[in-house]
């Protein structure tokens, strides 16, 4: 979802403590318990080095300079959907991911051009187990741009859940060439079949960026295969790394989010 290239605008949201995962029960600790950190530093801006920023571009920005720009000239109802994604996201950041969803699809309503880059929407989707709809948006997004891996890969994660893993890998969207190690490596493992395991310990002595990323799809890798308590065991480590803990990058509130939807307070 991030390209050298390809520099979004970043969203600033403020400093909201997460509440509950809106699809489960309310016997789920509050994440701050659950990770022991404090949650204002998640949604407030950081100085990332320059090679963090490869790995975080997409994840705080709107769908693209062009659609701001557009957004900015066309008129009160392209704005308020501009305003409509950024609640989204902050609801989506907050736990609340039934809220999300209605926000970016009122920001479709009162927009139509933002559909074909709302990547947020889809993870919304994966979440609420509603894949047919987040495969369909993950495909539009890598219409969109070709270079999308990590759209590429949400796209196989919905559609393993319809079809199996083994359908999912023969519909599995081509994509071109990521500027990063780890997600090229992670786009070979879902794509071609790979062991979680060295991934992750292919990046574990080196950026926190990468041991967070890999730790994240070595996890998902797992769900996709129904191995959960795997799954359970490098999302968590993701989410409890330094980058996990102190990022701003939309994923690391995702990763949280992912562990609050299943309920992995005990871990």
């Amino acid at each position: 979802m991030a390209t050298a290239h390809n520099l979004k605008p970043a969203i600033v949201v403020s400093s909201i403590p997460f509440p509950q995962c809106s699809s489960f029960t309310s016997t789920t600790p509050h994440l701050s318990r659950f990770f022991g950190t404090d949650l204002s530093k998640i949604s407030r801006p950081q100085k990332l080095l320059p090679s963090m920023l490869l790995l975080s571009r997409r994840r705080l920005a709107l769908p693209s300079v062009s659609g701001m720009w557009e957004a900015l000239t066309g008129g009160s109802s392209a704005r308020e959907a501009v305003m409509a994604i950024r609640r989204g996201m902050l609801l989506f950041r907050q736990g609340d991911v039934l809220g999300s969803l209605v926000e970016f699809d009122r920001a479709i309503e009162l927009d139509p051009r933002q559909k074909a880059h709302l990547w947020q929407r889809g993870l919304s989707l994966y979440y609420l187990d509603r894949f047919e709809e987040g495969a369909e948006q993950f495909r539009l997004d890598v219409a969109q741009n070709p270079n999308d891996t990590e759209e590429s890969i949400w796209c196989f994660l919905c559609e393993a859940q319809l079809y199996g893993v083994d359908e999912a890998r023969r519909r599995y969207l081509e994509v071109g060439r990521d500027p990063r190690p780890v997600m090229r490596e992670a786009y070979s493992m879902f794509k071609d079949g790979g062991d979680p395991e060295k991934l992750v310990a292919a990046f574990s002595g080196g950026r926190e960026n990468e041991y967070f990323y890999a730790s994240l799809y070595a996890g998902l890798y797992y769900e996709s295969q129904d191995k959960q308590d795997e799954a359970k065991r490098h999302i968590v480590a993701a989410c409890q790394s330094p980058y996990g803990l102190r990022s701003d990058d939309y994923m690391a509130s995702l990763a949280k989010v992912h562990c609050l939807c299943r309920n992995w307070g005990s871990a």
